[in-house]
């Protein structure tokens, strides 16, 4: 049996499985076993004490210990005011630039995403409190809608996020190498969103009316008061990190204190919320971890199979250029993310795609963020896009209307992708400058 035909199998058996409703770590255990037992003639106990092992060990990574550390603090600043203080704190800001305080939805973003690390609470969390207070104030539905639905993916890009630690597992790549990357492409992404809302607005000032601006001394330094916690905790999570003082896991877990601190000075929080929030995060972590030992199997798998080695002797036979390597490769990945979540894309086809992109010379890092705003992609693309059925939730629109309002902020991200190609020092800059 051929390489590719073995590569199609199993991708084809993860498919199934996943379409029939199978959870991600049941697909990858079965696609797993299945390839050992009849492609490699494993017997049963052989694949027992491998999977123990590889499984085991997998669970048992130090920096696996930051996904639920970072989830509860996620969890806990969801149950406090924050998302509404943010909209209230940016709103002098904004508020004179073209586009007024749409640009509050995707600066909000962008620091809520700095203490969630997910695409998907950054949405909801900002949907929740945005798109009813612009509504207010007569300002274009669609292009609100949209610009929160796209800007909420900076969740997994912007550090501490949840997608990158599990790519760093998967991968062997530093997580601090990563989070380290992906703060430049983050705020890049912002910038280009803000820029189209600032075109669009200039252009028809009627999609974004005039409001009555705070004015004065008193409404900075309020507007300060409310952003001064969000600010604070990003610093306490992200400084020691980056000045190499602490690990993603012990940073996780100032990160669950600074906003503790934050929920009790923004009006306390009931016993009952910090316990509902620990077991939420407790949920979410089995979760992760469950498929994240799983991904280490289905790795060890395709080892086994020598799958990386034949299909990178494969394509290298083709005398493949590098940018057409990854061309290739993106429109795997674009075609994948519209109907697989994200976290299940990266466990199902790093083990397989990482070590082809390495041997074609990709820096292992620059790649991960690569991959990363791919996956933020999938996150906006129909059918399966999650952001646009958490819009949806928040909104009770139609899932076509949402994604007529993303659109325009879709091109936005094709733009990022291919800034990141022709200038990767955007990813690399900030790891080389402290880490190598």
């Amino acid at each position: 049996m051929d390489t590719l035909t073995i590569t199609v199998m199993l991708l084809g058996i993860l498919l199934a499985l996943l379409a029939s409703g199978a959870w991600i770590f049941v697909a990858l255990i079965i696609a797993s076993v299945a390839s050992l037992y009849f492609m490699l003639d494993f017997p049963l106990t052989r694949i027992g004490s491998i999977s123990r092992s590889v499984m085991m060990k997998s669970v048992s990574s130090w920096e696996l210990a930051a996904v639920p550390l970072f989830v509860w603090m996620g969890e806990i600043i969801n149950r406090t005011d924050v998302s509404r203080r943010l909209f209230r704190g940016l709103t002098p800001w904004v508020s004179r630039l073209p586009g007024g305080l749409f640009h509050s939805n995707v600066a909000g973003s962008v620091l809520f995403a700095a203490m969630s690390g997910s695409s998907v609470a950054t949405t909801a969390t900002i949907g929740r409190v945005n798109v009813r207070e612009l509504e207010r104030r007569g300002y274009d539905r669609r292009i609100s809608i949209g610009s929160i639905t796209v800007a909420g993916t900076i969740g997994i890009m912007i550090p501490p996020s949840i997608t990158m630690i599990i790519f760093g597992l998967v991968a062997e790549v530093s997580v601090a190498q990563l989070f380290a990357a992906g703060l430049i492409p983050g705020l890049m992404l912002g910038l280009l969103y803000s820029g189209l809302i600032a075109l669009r607005c200039w252009r028809d000032p009627a999609l974004a009316p005039m409001i009555d601006r705070p004015e004065g001394l008193a409404a900075w330094l309020s507007s300060l008061k409310d952003l001064a916690p969000v600010v604070l905790l990003i610093i306490f999570v992200l400084g020691g990190i980056y000045a190499g003082f602490a690990t993603p896991s012990e940073a996780a877990a100032l990160g669950v204190l600074g906003a503790v601190l934050i929920a009790i000075g923004s009006g306390g929080i009931a016993w009952r919320d910090l316990y509902e929030s620990a077991m939420s995060s407790v949920r979410i972590t089995a979760m992760i971890g469950s498929a994240a030992a799983a991904a280490a199997l289905f790795a060890t798998t395709i080892g086994f199979l020598h799958l990386p080695q034949a299909l990178s002797a494969q394509i290298t036979a083709l005398q493949l250029e590098p940018w057409l390597l990854l061309l290739l490769v993106t429109l795997i990945y674009l075609l994948l993310g519209a109907v697989l979540e994200s976290i299940a894309l990266i466990l199902m086809t790093v083990p397989i795609v990482f070590p082809i992109m390495v041997a074609a010379g990709f820096d292992p890092v620059w790649f991960g963020i690569y991959l990363v705003l791919i996956v933020e992609i999938g996150l906006v693309t129909p059918p399966i896009g999650f952001n646009l059925f958490v819009m949806r939730g928040v909104t009770g629109l139609p899932i076509a209307e949402i994604a007529r309002g993303a659109l325009p902020f879709f091109f936005m991200m094709l733009v990022g992708v291919l800034l990141l190609y022709l200038v990767p020092q955007l990813a690399l800059f900030l790891p080389e400058l402290l880490y190598r």
